[in-house]
């Protein structure tokens, strides 16, 4: 999971539990996501790289460099 990218579809931030969509096994799933650096907000249509991972659900993202 570590390095995979996701598009945020659930504002992430400070206090909130966000979501990503990854695509996995042929398809897209689901995550719980939070930011990497805790004061980061990160907006829905963003495109984050997952940096640690969480089982089942639970992802920890930054911002994808464009």
């Amino acid at each position: 999971m570590v390095g995979k990218q996701g598009r945020v579809t659930g504002k992430i931030g400070p206090g909130l539990v966000g979501e990503v969509m990854v695509p996995i096994r042929g398809g897209v799933e689901a995550f719980y996501a939070h930011p990497n650096l805790p004061e980061e907000e990160i907006p829905v249509g963003s495109l984050v790289v997952i940096v640690e991972y969480s089982p089942p659900r639970t992802v920890y993202v930054t911002r994808a460099i464009a």
